[in-house]
């Protein structure tokens, strides 16, 4: 089992300074990656406190100049938002930028809000993303292409600079259902996905819609990354401040997620959910050392690849980086970390 770091600028006091909050995140990738870090995945929303990034790849290379050999993931690029030909080239300069540590997560998107208010209707997302993924590996690695589909007709173009990486950066695929996990092996992709706040019989069922598709030997070596909240407490007071934390976060997330969302001057509204604070103790990784290296433990026997720990689920900047230090004595050291090449193929 190895570990990644997730940087979702979370942003519920809309009062803290927005060059902070990232400044902030520049702070925690760094830490991440000396203390050994496998990757630094970076999401993408728009007009929300949730999730703060407009640009993935904007922040990834700015995190990137600050950083050293570190691969940076876009967790995801949420392809039908995008004109698949300016993404492109956005790509391939951010791969140009970074030296060729860029990788490329896509999805189609999650949340109706965003989908309404870039008046794409979200009943299209999943023709949309297949056609732009197709489009978009197309742009990155050939010259003089053109296209003619539903959603795109276009004389032939090549798109500039080239990627650094040939064909172009490693690519993976966000899915939730078993369904979906199991169609973006079978096309050859890396899988990311999250059993959100769902206990962790979640997770078993997504790892094994994961393996059960691999076709024998995992001639491709494809990946499953796991994004899962986690934090090592320094002692039960902290754990129960962080599991209220985790639930006034799963509060704003259900609005935008289960519903067409209500938010207001940016903010999302916390909305009432039955979850109770022991539900969430039971599904997330958050608690005392020996706590969370026994939950981990469980993930590790389904044979997933790496966790993407999301420590920046309403913790401050200053408690986010104890934990990360805290993790890297009390966690990493009972798993097996020490394959960051691999990732970064």
């Amino acid at each position: 089992m190895q570990f990644g770091f997730y940087l979702p600028c979370y942003y519920p006091d809309m009062s803290y300074p927005a060059a902070q909050l990232y400044r902030d995140t520049i702070e925690e990738a760094k830490l991440a990656e000396e203390l050994g870090f496998i990757s630094l995945t970076i999401p993408e929303h728009h007009f929300i406190n949730y999730l703060t990034h407009p640009s993935p790849l904007l922040t990834a290379v700015r995190v990137a100049a600050e950083t050293k050999s570190i691969p940076l993931i876009s967790a995801v690029l949420v392809l039908p938002f995008y004109d698949i030909r300016r993404l492109a080239g956005e790509i391939a300069q951010a791969d140009c930028l970074t030296e060729g540590r860029i990788q490329i997560g896509v999805g189609r998107g999650a949340f109706r809000y965003e989908f309404d208010r870039f008046n794409v209707p979200v009943e299209e997302s999943r023709d949309r993303f297949d056609d732009s993924l197709n489009l978009l590996m197309k742009l990155l690695s050939e010259e003089e292409v053109s296209w003619d589909s539903k959603y795109y007709k276009f004389d032939a173009l090549t798109i500039t600079p080239r990627p650094f990486q040939k064909p172009y950066p490693k690519i993976w695929v966000a899915a939730l259902s078993e369904g979906a996990i199991a169609g973006t092996v079978r096309r050859g992709f890396n899988v990311m996905t999250t059993p959100l706040r769902d206990p962790f019989e979640a997770a078993s069922k997504q790892a094994k819609a994961f393996l059960d598709a691999l076709p024998p030997g995992n001639p491709l070596n494809q990946k499953h990354s796991m994004l899962r909240m986690g934090f090592v407490a320094k002692n039960e007071a902290d754990a129960t401040e962080k599991l209220h934390l985790a639930l006034d976060n799963h509060r704003r997330f259900v609005n935008v997620f289960e519903t067409a969302g209500t938010v207001k001057g940016g903010a999302i509204v916390p909305l009432d959910v039955p979850e109770t604070l022991e539900d969430i103790r039971r599904s997330l990784i958050i608690g005392s050392p020996q706590e969370c290296v026994d939950k981990i433990g469980h993930y590790a026997e389904l044979g997933i690849d790496d966790i993407q720990v999301n420590m920046n689920f309403g913790a401050s900047h200053k408690d986010v980086m104890e934990a990360l230090e805290r993790f890297a004595v009390h966690i990493m050291p009972h798993f097996k970390n020490d394959a960051r090449a691999e990732v970064a193929v």
